[in-house]
């Protein structure tokens, strides 16, 4: 039996619900761990440019394709050209893989809100206390299931009443919380030497590393190559300014990125002034260094508890929007109706995120290629799969369909004021950028190049 396909009751629910997805640990975890590492001001300067450039492109062309055909990644390739029906399926397999890990990193930030409430920050400074969570049996896997109810719950109520809802109350508070934060780690001492390191760009140190690393993070942040812009799309209504919308998706999305890096770099030059060690802890910057700078601070307990709320609601958002585009692919494809198809969903995400939890610990004799569960999916996902479906995507709408076909699609609420600048970023410079990043990503993996 066909479903009927649900929708969102405007652009404001539209707007929030994908912000909501691209807004995510990739923003408030991901994003300043990078920009401490590759020279601040120069890694925040390229990484704007490329947004309102790279991403602009990429973005409208993905929601261009799910509102155009009102069908998930699958459908939409082979509604327009049933030869690229293969690009669908492979664009489905990256949040097939992504989603598990992602929920197993959501039930760490749940342990942290936890362990912050319950007003244990001493013991969440302590040098092994991440490592020695990580590793045991139990109570990795307890969060970790918390975690997916709670995105799949969201997902089973729909779109309008679901999605749209939560992305509603979600995406202003976590505005409002991130301002507050980063307000507060600005007025510490020794902080504006941070402020300083964050928004003044260094010239000296840009270089194609900076540039590779600030492209890598816009991929990864807002949502592109995984299907879920196509799905968000095709709930988008045909009134809704295609083109407004994306910009303020950006907005939304850039943003926050700024603010968390206004969150975490001046803290950590407040706490530890600014050593090339701190700056260069890389990922475990939140889940380690966070922590002792909390400790550190006057009522640090209450605003460590406040900042991994933020946290949990981003990561919230983005999860219910990988779920949403699992939910939407068995639906569309089977003909299943939503509760049947978040059951099943549920249960592969509990299949799979099991593993990747206690990956770390009594199952960490999986280790392809020396890596964790985790990091072989994050890898295989982000810095493989996800590059080469956006360069296909690129030759299938630069190429076959032609960019005409998109083109269309965004003017019929009006002119497309960058349409020209759209078709030469599409066919000309997204597919080299994007094969760049592949060849970066891989040689890197391979140990040709260390950054």
């Amino acid at each position: 039996m066909e479903q009927q396909r649900g929708s969102f009751t405007g652009k404001l629910g539209f707007v929030l619900a994908a912000a909501g997805s691209a807004v995510g640990l990739g923003n408030l975890w991901r994003f300043p761990y990078l920009a401490a590492k590759y020279g601040g001001g120069i890694f925040l300067l390229v990484y704007l440019i490329l947004a309102v450039s790279f991403g602009f492109a990429l973005m409208i062309t993905e929601i261009a394709l799910g509102r155009k055909t009102r069908l998930s990644a699958i459908g939409a390739y082979e509604a327009l050209n049933r030869k690229f029906r293969f690009l669908g399926y492979l664009s489905c397999v990256v949040p097939f893989i992504i989603t598990p890990y992602y929920c197993v990193i959501g039930g760490w930030v749940l342990k942290y809100l936890t362990v912050f409430v319950t007003n244990q920050v001493s013991e969440a400074a302590a040098d092994d206390f991440f490592t020695n969570f990580i590793t045991q049996p139990g109570a990795p896997v307890v969060f970790f299931l918390i975690y997916v109810l709670l995105g799949v719950v969201v997902v089973r109520f729909g779109v309008e009443k679901g999605i749209e809802k939560a992305s509603r109350i979600m995406m202003p508070i976590l505005i409002v919380m991130t301002v507050f934060i980063a307000i507060f780690s600005m007025m510490q001492p020794g902080a504006m030497e941070g402020v300083k390191y964050y928004l003044m760009p260094d010239f000296s140190r840009f270089n194609a590393t900076t540039v590779l690393a600030a492209m890598g993070q816009l991929f990864y942040s807002m949502s592109l190559a995984m299907g879920i812009m196509i799905t968000y799309g095709s709930y988008m209504k045909k009134e809704a300014n295609l083109e407004q919308s994306v910009r303020q998706i950006e907005l939304f999305d850039t943003g926050i990125a700024f603010m968390a890096g206004l969150m975490i770099i001046p803290a950590v030059f407040a706490f530890s002034g600014g050593s090339e060690e701190a700056l260069g802890k890389g990922p475990s910057l939140m889940f380690i260094t966070l922590p002792k700078v909390f400790d550190s601070m006057k009522f640090g307990t209450v605003v460590g508890a406040v900042f991994f709320l933020l946290v949990l609601f981003a990561a919230l958002t983005s999860s219910i929007s990988l779920t949403e585009t699992l939910v939407s692919i068995v639906s569309d494809k089977f003909g299943w109706t939503r509760k049947k198809s978040c059951a099943v969903i549920l249960i592969f995400l509990v299949a799979v995120g099991i593993p990747v939890s206690l990956g770390f610990g009594v199952w960490s004799f999986i280790a392809p290629f020396g890596m964790s569960l985790l990091d072989f999916f994050d890898f295989i996902s982000n810095s493989v799969l996800m590059p080469i479906v956006a360069f296909l995507t690129c030759v299938f709408v630069g190429y076959v369909v032609k960019a005409k076909a998109i083109i269309e699609e965004v003017e019929i609420n009006g002119a497309f004021k960058f349409k020209k600048f759209y078709t030469v970023m599409i066919k000309y410079i997204a597919p080299v950028c994007l094969v760049a990043i592949l060849i970066f990503a891989i040689m890197e993996a391979m140990g040709v190049i260390t950054v």
